[in-house]
């Protein structure tokens, strides 16, 4: 052999186990369906088309053009659904509308992945654009959207369903809040939908840097035992349930209705001494949200999905 021959010998020998010994890319980053940095991005969009999207305004109207905008796939096919009803409301009769986008599954039935998309009525005459409170879950389902668009589901359906009205006209009571999903829960128990929905799932102030998800008791059991799984599954545990609290939102109008439901809510937003200083204020911004914090979001929706399809 000569001098040549052997060095290249070593050569590829030296390439061998470098490649062997390389450091691999973490199981998290080689599993990430959808982008946290990607979703953050979204919440920037949204919040500069329609900063305040209070029912009736302007900037309502912002919304509903920039959630059309992103389902146009959807439309041409027929799955994307605009659901408009009118509601009684403390002020008199308001105009609402809830976005169905629906993804085909392989088996029968369906996983209600819902946020509301408006911002606070009481709230429409101060600077209140609620970035944690509607905009960044607006964005996170967007983005799940845009996977299973090109993921079509393997297991049962997923529809997004960007609802409108979940905050008080005047003030929050039974029958002053959860329009949307009040509306669809009665519509769907009409026309059968409701039999095929194996759990309703809400998104609500999953974006703030300090993000904890509250283990909300109205929420059926063993979907929490689910989400619990679910951050081992994506290495998120610190992120949940350091705070149990029974929490009115979105999925209400469901549980009432016997649908399994799951509340995925950080409830608490503000400062130590204050766990809820920036919600319904002016301080809920973009700066408190982190691309961080909608990863873990992101991770857990996708892996709360795969493990109902496996129940």
């Amino acid at each position: 052999m000569n001098v040549r021959s052997r060095f290249s010998v070593c050569l590829a020998i030296l390439i061998a186990l470098a490649a062997v010994c390389a450091p691999t890319p973490s199981i998290q980053a080689q599993t990430h369906g959808v982008s946290g940095q990607a979703v953050y991005k979204l919440t920037q969009e949204y919040l500069a088309a329609a900063p305040k999207r209070y029912i009736g305004s302007p900037g309502h109207a912002a919304a509903e053009n920039f959630i059309k905008a992103h389902f146009a796939p959807e439309a041409t096919k027929g799955n994307f659904i605009a659901d408009n009803f009118s509601a009684r409301t403390p002020i008199g009769q308001l105009s609402m509308t809830n976005y169905i986008v629906k993804f085909p599954g392989k088996k029968d039935g369906v996983i209600v992945l819902a946020s509301h998309y408006e911002t606070n009525y009481p709230l429409k005459d101060i600077n209140f654009v609620g970035a944690n409170d509607g905009a960044c879950t607006t964005a996170l389902l967007i983005a799940l959207g845009q996977y299973y668009r090109t993921h079509p589901p393997q297991g049962y359906s997923v529809w997004l369903v960007f609802d409108d009205g979940e905050e008080a006209v005047k003030e929050w009571s039974n029958s002053d809040s959860l329009y949307g999903t009040r509306h669809l829960a009665a519509k769907w128990s009409g026309d059968g939908t409701i039999g095929h929905i194996k759990a309703f799932i809400v998104a609500d102030m999953i974006g703030w840097k300090s993000m904890n998800i509250t283990k909300e008791s109205n929420s059926t059991p063993w979907l929490l035992d689910v989400l619990a799984k679910a951050g081992k599954d994506t290495g998120h545990v610190s992120y949940l349930f350091r705070d149990s609290q029974a929490i009115e939102d979105d999925h209400l109008p469901f549980k009432q209705r016997d649908v399994p439901v799951l509340d995925i809510i950080d409830y608490e937003y503000g400062t130590p001494k204050d766990p809820e200083a920036f919600h319904h204020t002016e301080k809920d911004t973009i700066d408190k949200l982190s691309p961080a914090s909608l990863q873990v979001s992101a991770d857990l929706f996708l892996d709360v999905i795969k493990l109902i399809d496996q129940h």
